[in-house]
Parts: structure tokens; C-alpha cells; sequence
């Protein structure tokens, strides 16, 4: 994991790079099986340190990764999420992704998030094109893409997904 503690705002949000004392509190909605019924939830807490470690580490090759999200009014950490590519499946290119604790859903955070991280990707990457999933079922998570300017490119079968796209500069 990185040392770099990366500090950045939005009206709402403080967004820092991945740090070890971030996990626990980070599993108390990454590894709820309710939380996350619409994407990938962790089984224990040790195995969302090696996930989040991995996206971590893709940072400095990448010059970007998910960030964690924290109210700036208190510093509690809410939610993560941004701009990455899976380390896991990074065939899908750059992503946008975000996951935020249930209680803190509905209040425009996602929103927030994902503005952030999209004029973040135009002005400090030379990402082209942007990828967001979202889980058929998902209604709300659909709604903010396409309220964003992303175009449903499709269903991905073995994601159980759909597919949106952005393009933020021309290619």
C-alpha cells in the first residue's frame, strides 16, 4: 500500500488515497452481503485488504485509483470509490466505480463522487474513454450514469451487468 496520502475536496466529500487504519471501517459495508447484493461484496475483512491493496497499488502505474470517501464535516469515512482500472479484470480499460456504507445512500454522495472523478479524468488523465457497470436491478445506479452523460453500451452476460461509456476526449 502506498505511503502517499493523497488530499483532495468536493463540497461535501474529502477523497485520501488508501491507508491500512481505512479497512475496517471500509468492510463494514464492502463486506455486507445486503449492501453490496449488486456487486462484488468481500468474505472477511482480510480479503478486502488484498482487493483494496491491489487497486491501491495500481496508483502510481496508473496515476490514479479509487480514493476513500469521507464527510469532510467529521472525516468518517463513507464510502469508496473513482476512476480505476480492475486489477482484476483490467481488460474493461478505465472505470468508474463507487460503493458508499447504506446509510449515506440517497443523499446525493454518488453524485458527488462521480462529478469529481470524471472532471478529474478529463483535466489531470489522458483517459479517453470512461466505463461504468451497473447491475441490471440496479435502477439508481443506471439513472446517475446516464444523468451523467454516459451511454448504455449494453448487457454483459458474464457480469450480469450492463455497460455504460463516456468519452471525455476525442480519440
Amino acid at each position: 500500500m502506498t505511503n502517499s496520502f493523497v488530499e483532495f475536496s468536493s463540497e461535501r466529500l474529502f477523497y485520501t488515497s488508501l491507508q491500512v487504519a481505512d479497512i475496517g471501517d471500509l468492510f463494514a459495508f464492502l463486506g455486507d452481503p445486503v449492501a453490496m447484493r449488486f456487486t462484488h461484496c468481500d468474505k472477511t475483512i482480510d480479503d478486502c485488504e488484498r482487493r483494496l491493496s491491489a487497486f491501491e497499488a495500481r496508483r502510481k502505474s496508473d496515476g490514479f485509483a479509487p480514493w476513500v470517501i469521507r464527510l469532510r464535516q467529521d472525516q468518517r469515512i463513507i464510502g469508496w470509490g473513482g476512476l480505476y482500472i480492475d486489477p482484476f479484470d483490467p481488460d474493461w480499460g478505465q472505470e468508474l466505480g463507487y460503493f458508499f456504507n447504506p446509510d449515506f445512500w440517497g443523499q446525493g454522495y454518488a453524485t458527488e463522487l462521480a462529478k469529481t472523478a470524471i472532471d478529474h479524468a478529463r483535466h489531470q488523465t489522458a483517459i479517453p474513454v470512461l466505463t461504468a457497470f451497473a447491475h441490471h436491478e440496479n435502477r439508481s445506479s443506471a439513472k446517475l450514469l446516464r444523468r451523467l452523460g454516459f451511454e448504455k453500451l449494453g448487457f454483459v452476460r458474464q457480469m450480469n451487468r450492463d455497460r455504460f461509456s463516456m468519452v471525455l476526449k476525442p480519440v
